[in-house]
């Protein structure tokens, strides 16, 4: 039986009629919802014979495509192909109407096939959902015509789907062969490549706790690619939160040897254009003009790369004249391995989690640091919107923008005056209705003008769209058990007050669902996944997600852990609680001399510290965490970490050094963890308790416990990195010795003496 290469009509299209500029004036299009409310509404114009949503399929040669026509109407024999839009339908490039035509003429000869068709009127409707109008473009073509045509995009596309073919074949074949790439598992390595294998094998969510020093990520990606052939996968997304995630996914696939495996690393668009100060289209930038025309030769020599890194991606999209970003956008279409920010499939709008659906890949997803998860997510579905910075926006703006505008400012003063006298912040019983209905209005209006004016609006004003636009999706969202609507005033350095008015998220679960539902499976892994109730119920894993604790490799032997039962860092014994501290540091740097870790609960607090340190013990060494630390800055205060060194490194718990930070042996053998971590005790918080505890009864523990204790292993876990390592931990706080606190924290741990 010969094989075949499976690809949707869409798919085939882009692969082979798109040509011309990359051109994204014509923005912004219709939104998900909005698109489907447009199929609906010509729907409902048509006659009971009118079809929807029809199945068809065709074969040439070792190619299947298959696709769902959008409209059918016997009694005229009309195919119709339906796109919604937005503003005026003159300024839709030809290279976009060309691409619509194109997939008509598909769909309108696997319709003449299996009704055995002589001829058939296509057509094309345009649906402006702003003024509910169609315009129709139809033309009469001969089943012979269409299936010539059919033919040559087939033919042009069937060269590459054999290449596709081919490296499948010798991927799986190569997968088959794999061995792991070092003599030995580490320690709990083994369970753990294991029990991804399992997941792979029976579709499952996975969530494994695995310690810091075993191996994650070669021990998550090593399986998946050796069940790639079994389990007929299509694609490995490896998502990390941070950047250092991506370099080591990256050099894990690298150990593999595999050149096999195709590999590609996303990055934001900010950070890979190389024009900033140019517009989207081929006007205005060099590597936007012709883009479709060269990305045939620079996609065929991208696929001939195994491991397509941000640097490697960037040299052969200018190599070819096109942009680098835009390249990396159709190279995960081909790639076996994709690693990215956790955004890429979890997001909204996010772009792996659209393809998967959409060409209804076979996908296994690796969820790195996934403690991260719940907060990154709860951000995803999150908006709020600014008044201070909405006024000085709003005098900015066009003239054709003004009312639209000046009505969101009048609503916006009538939510305010709603509010109770002198309460700063204020949890709203529902949303705000009349505040909604005028932002709606207003990003119509901005809609319209930028269809008509491209890129004619200032920063400001289009960030505030942007934000506008963020909101009223997660309006849509919205529902009083998950989300948080507030108001909180403003108080600016001058000028009037206003308000900041939010959309929280604060249980993430129903807008992941569908993400894990369209992997075939998903791996979770972390250092910190305890318990992991909290994890399936805030993220809506399925409820057969496998929990597993993989054994660590280290021992008590490796770790002193010491308890401060008489000092309480709770914000009322702060000021007590400092000067012990300063001496608890200072009596542990006389007993052994080296480099530590200090942790505090906010940058106050270790400021208040530091100074008592750097009053009292003058001669110890020391240096700290700031607010605001650029790139270079954090490095340097990671590089005073040197073997043999010593001194204090004063941090705040949960920011960026209080996990990814790897000093090994000398560089630091100890930490001081002067807080549990609690989240603080505010509205917000309060509101997210109550919601939680209605819905899965652990209101206290979900907000507050175990996110603070989170921060604690995570940051615990830089003392202790290999076999090898011996260190201190101090753990400053009374309540570190209470049982529900203890049992949170990692079994290999000491627990003799507290």
């Amino acid at each position: 039986m010969t094989e075949s290469y499976r690809v949707s009509v869409r798919a085939l299209c882009e692969f082979t009629a798109k040509t011309g500029d990359l051109d994204l004036r014509f923005t912004p299009s219709p939104t998900a919802r909005e698109g489907m409310e447009g199929h609906l509404a010509v729907a409902r114009r048509r006659g009971e014979q009118y079809q929807t949503e029809i199945a068809l399929s065709g074969e040439y040669d070792a190619l299947t495509v298959r696709g769902r026509a959008d409209g059918y109407t016997p009694e005229i024999n009309r195919l119709e192909e339906i796109k919604t839009f937005r503003g005026d339908l003159e300024l839709l490039p030809e290279n976009h109407r060309a691409l619509h035509w194109a997939q008509a003429k598909i769909y309108g000869w696997l319709m003449c096939q299996r009704e055995g068709l002589e001829t058939i009127e296509l057509a094309l409707v345009y649906f402006d959902i702003v003024k509910q109008q169609e315009t129709l473009v139809k033309e009469s073509f001969s089943a012979n015509d269409l299936e010539a045509f059919f033919k040559a995009q087939c033919h042009t596309f069937l060269a590459w789907a054999k290449q596709e073919l081919a490296h499948r074949r010798a991927r799986d074949s190569a997968a088959e062969g794999l061995q792991f790439p070092h003599p030995d598992f580490r320690f709990g390595q083994r369970p753990l490549a294991e029990a991804v294998y399992r997941g792979a094998a029976t579709g499952q969510c996975l969530l494994a706790e695995a310690p810091t020093g075993i191996g994650k990520t070669l021990g998550t990606l090593f399986p998946l690619v050796k069940a790639m052939p079994t389990q007929q996968l299509d694609k490995i997304l490896f998502l990390t939160a941070k950047t250092p995630g991506r370099a080591l996914a990256l050099g894990a696939i690298a150990q593999l040897e595999l050149p096999e495996l195709r590999t590609l690393e996303l990055v934001a668009r900010d950070k890979s254009c190389e024009h900033p100060d140019k517009a989207c289209h081929g006007d205005s930038c060099p590597l936007a003009e012709g883009f479709y025309d060269r990305l045939p030769e620079a996609r065929a020599e991208a696929v001939r790369e195994p491991q397509l890194t941000q640097s490697r991606l960037r040299d052969l999209a200018l190599h070819h004249g096109i942009c680098p970003y835009y390249l990396s956008q159709e190279m995960a279409r081909w790639s076996d391995v994709v690693v990215g920010d956790y955004n890429y499939y979890y997001d909204q709008s996010a772009m792996l989690y659209a393809l998967t659906t959409q060409q209804q890949w076979r996908t296994a997803v690796l969820v790195d640091e996934a403690h991260n998860l719940v907060e990154r997510a709860r951000g995803m579905y999150s908006a709020a919107l600014n008044q201070i910075q909405f006024r000085a926006t709003k005098k900015q703006a066009p003239k054709a923008l003004k009312n639209p505008l000046e009505k969101v400012n009048r609503a916006w003063n009538a939510l305010n005056r709603a509010q109770p006298d002198e309460e700063e912040f204020v949890i709203q019983a529902e949303l705000p209705e009349d505040f909604n209905h005028s932002l709606q209005l207003a990003t119509a209006a901005i809609t319209d003008y930028l269809t008509e004016h491209p890129f004619a609006l200032d920063s400001d004003l289009m960030q505030f769209y942007f934000d506008a636009l963020q909101f009223l999706r997660v309006v849509e969202l919205f529902e009083p058990q998950s989300f948080l609507c507030d108001v909180e005033w403003l108080k600016p350095n001058r000028g009037r007050k206003g308000t900041l008015v939010s959309l929280r998220n604060l249980i993430p679960a129903e807008q992941l669902k569908p993400r894990f539902e369209a992997a075939h499976s998903t791996t979770l892994f972390s250092g910190t996944l305890r318990p992991a109730r909290y994890y399936r119920d805030l993220l809506g894993l399925p409820a057969d997600t496998v929990a597993m604790e993989m054994p660590s490799p280290f021992s008590a032997e490796q770790l002193r852990i010491h308890t401060a039962p008489d000092i309480s860092t709770r914000y009322r014994d702060r000021s007590a609680s400092i000067a012990p501290i300063a001496r608890l540091i200072n009596q542990q740097y006389r007993e052994m001399p080296g480099n530590y870790l200090a942790f505090f609960s906010s940058y106050q607090y270790l400021q208040q510290v530091l100074e008592a340190v750097q009053t009292e013990y003058t001669a110890l060494p020391v240096w700290a965490q700031n607010r605001r630390m650029s790139e270079s800055a954090r490095q340097e205060f990671l590089d005073t970490f040197q073997e043999n060194g010593q001194g204090i490194g004063f941090a705040v718990l949960g920011g960026v050094f209080g996990e990814g930070v790897d000093l090994p042996g000398d560089r630091l053998i100890g930490a001081f963890i002067a807080t549990l971590g609690l989240p603080q005790v505010n509205p917000v918080n309060e509101a997210l308790k109550q919601r939680l505890d209605e819905q899965f009864g652990q209101g206290y523990n979900d907000t507050y416990l175990y996110p603070g204790l989170r921060k604690v292993v995570q940051a615990a876990g830089r003392v202790i990195r290999s076999e090898r390592d011996r260190g201190v931990i101090h753990l400053i706080d009374d309540r570190f010795r209470w049982k529900q606190v203890k049992d949170l924290l990692p079994g290999w741990w000491p627990t003799s003496g507290w």
